[in-house]
């Protein structure tokens, strides 16, 4: 299991140095560099698999901890997933925006007689402006939905360890004021965690609201 874990440690540092190449890669390339993160990422969740079945088989003695080391390279991985999914969502609506940008400019203009005009249609361009808004408000919300899935992911991982943490604890006899720590600190994650889909919420709700 010791070696499968630092293989599986070593790849998750892999990724994440790699993840920082992605604002720098040329268009052309940086779709075959997502796809190599996300093969990485796949493969990283099939060896993750394999360690929480050695993880069972250890002895009672190790196997709890065994456990908290596997969770926390799960919890790892699920946010390098998680930011992987919302550069793709920026890259989309960034590309979505410049092909709009270069059909305008390439727009060509007829003539009336000897002065030069420019035919606009009101309703046309508000109807193409207002699909442009929801285009806009799909990536957003796709985004949104990204993030708050990652969250809860985050969440149910840190439940679990939470738990786990407290019944290692209660095998290797910590004091009470340690535990009280413990719980304090599970606590003011879960608040932070909160605070955060629910500004994200918020944020949500008055894109829809002003761009609809």
């Amino acid at each position: 299991m010791e070696t499968l874990y630092h293989q599986t440690n070593k790849q998750i540092q892999e990724v994440q140095s790699h993840m920082g190449r992605l604002e720098t890669t040329d268009r052309q390339s940086v779709h075959l560099l997502e796809n190599e993160l996300q093969a990485r990422i796949d493969q990283i969740f099939n060896q993750l698999e394999r360690l929480e079945i050695l993880a069972s088989k250890e002895p009672p003695n190790r196997r709890q901890n065994a456990k908290l080391r596997v969770d926390q390279l799960k919890y790892d991985v699920q946010h390098l997933q998680t930011a992987l999914r919302n550069f793709q969502h920026r890259r989309y609506a960034r590309e979505a925006q410049e092909r709009e940008r270069e059909e305008l400019l390439s727009r060509s203009f007829t003539t009336n007689d000897a002065d030069t005009s420019i035919p606009i249609d009101e309703t046309l361009q508000f109807n193409s402006s207002l699909q442009n808004a929801h285009r806009g408000m799909d990536d957003l919300l796709g985004s949104g939905s990204s993030i708050l899935n990652g969250l809860r992911d985050q969440r149910s991982t840190l439940k679990g360890t939470h738990k786990k943490m407290l019944d290692v604890a209660n095998m290797l006899g910590l004091s009470n004021t340690v535990m009280r720590f413990i719980e304090k600190r599970a606590s003011q994650d879960k608040f932070i965690m909160m605070a955060g889909m629910l500004a994200t919420c918020f944020v949500m709700f008055l894109v829809v609201k002003y761009l609809s």
